[in-house]
């Protein structure tokens, strides 16, 4: 049978069957009082799920763009900023920092590691002159969550530098209190956790990441958030949204709303504890270092069995699309996501599959329906 894929990557993520039904709208005038009205809702559901008091500005614009955003906006021609780096993101955010000219030290750990904020710190307290430190909370690339708790208290200890982070598996996945954490500025993207196709882009901005655009000397146009800030004080956008994308994040951010901030994070750790152990119970390994793990996404290392080939053989048998390994990881990991609209089904399923598979290819190391029972015994104990 066709044209019944699933979807279990860290992104493009599955979408809500209402939220579709709203994308199929016909257009409305972006400048009409009816779309102001949408706008001035969005945002306030934004500042909900960001956790935060400041703006949230919606741009037509991937992930990266919102990142690329922060960036030029906050900082200068030669500013010495930290980043992160320990996976693709990270080294991405490397290439647009130093794209602008900015001064970069790098602070790395292993593929699969955490990045150890007693570094930034370390850091942070001998150099007064840093102006940024850009890190990426959950690394898409490795299923590797970092500690940006720790890393923004460093931060805000030094008093002239803002946290500009990338949270785009994190948001709508992981509990990311911006105010409470002190983050300036989180980058994030529609195709995530907010359950939605990919187009729309959110940066969200605290007083003190505005104070900062202030001295920005870095070209821009239209990425100027200057200018997305004077039109959603107005409810509208600087420049042509893209409308139909508008009419679905509603959707998705009412049926956030209506399921509540803790439901919807102990959700996800409910499917990423009962993913990583139901792996462990068949024999294979977790990528990233225990208890690291992002409850957006498991990476899996399969042991000497060419994860591309168990990826290949669970989209051929059961049209279930998993993430492979970038760089030098692939063919090592595979990679499962269980963020935005994900059931407690998808992820029975999807551990059935790779479990079918391995006997397929005789790898399977444990008796046929070993994970499906972990993860059901987790799933059945944990119920929200």
């Amino acid at each position: 049978m066709q044209d019944k894929l699933t979807l279990m990557i860290p992104g493009p993520t599955p979408v809500p069957e209402r939220v579709l039904k709203a994308l199929a709208k016909h257009p409305i005038g972006h400048r009409s009082p009816e779309f102001q009205q949408i706008v001035k809702r969005t945002t306030d559901l934004l500042k909900w799920l960001h956790q935060t008091n400041g703006d949230v500005l919606t741009i037509t614009g991937s992930g990266t763009a919102a990142m690329e955003a922060a960036i030029i906006n906050t900082l200068s021609k030669g500013d010495k900023v930290i980043c992160g780096e320990n996976g693709k993101f990270g080294e991405r955010w490397v290439k647009v920092a130093k794209a602008y000219g900015l001064n970069v030290t790098t602070i790395k750990a292993n593929w699969g590691e955490p990045l150890d904020p007693k570094k930034f710190q370390s850091i942070l307290e001998n150099d007064s002159e840093i102006r940024a430190v850009i890190i990426t909370h959950s690394e898409t690339s490795t299923g590797v969550i970092n500690d940006l708790q720790s890393i923004s208290k460093h931060v805000k200890s030094h008093k002239n530098a803002i946290v500009i982070a990338d949270c785009v598996t994190s948001i709508g996945a992981c509990n990311v209190p911006m105010d409470e954490w002190g983050v300036d500025v989180i980058a994030s993207g529609s195709q995530k956790g907010y359950m939605m196709p990919p187009g729309l882009s959110f940066v969200a901005m605290n007083n003190s990441a505005w104070e900062a655009t202030k001295r920005s000397d870095l070209p821009k146009f239209y990425l100027d958030l200057q200018s997305y800030k004077k039109t959603v004080d107005k409810d509208s956008n600087p420049f042509t949204p893209s409308v139909n994308l508008y009419f679905a994040l509603e959707e998705s951010l009412l049926m956030m709303k209506n399921e509540g901030l803790e439901s919807i994070f102990n959700r996800h750790n409910r499917h990423m504890k009962a993913t990583q152990e139901a792996i462990k119970s068949i024999g294979l390994s977790l990528f990233a270092k225990e208890g690291f793990g992002s409850p957006a996404i498991t990476s899996v290392q399969p042991n000497g069995v060419d994860a591309e080939k168990i990826r290949k053989t669970v989209k051929l048998k059961f049209d279930i699309l998993l993430a492979g390994g970038q760089d030098h990881l692939k063919g090592e990991i595979f990679r499962i996501g269980h963020l935005g609209f994900v059931n407690d089904r998808d992820i029975i399923t999807a551990v059935a599959a790779i479990e079918s598979t391995l006997e397929q290819l005789n790898e399977l190391k444990k008796p046929l329906g070993t994970g499906v029972a972990t993860a059901t015994k987790i799933l059945n104990q944990t119920k929200n």
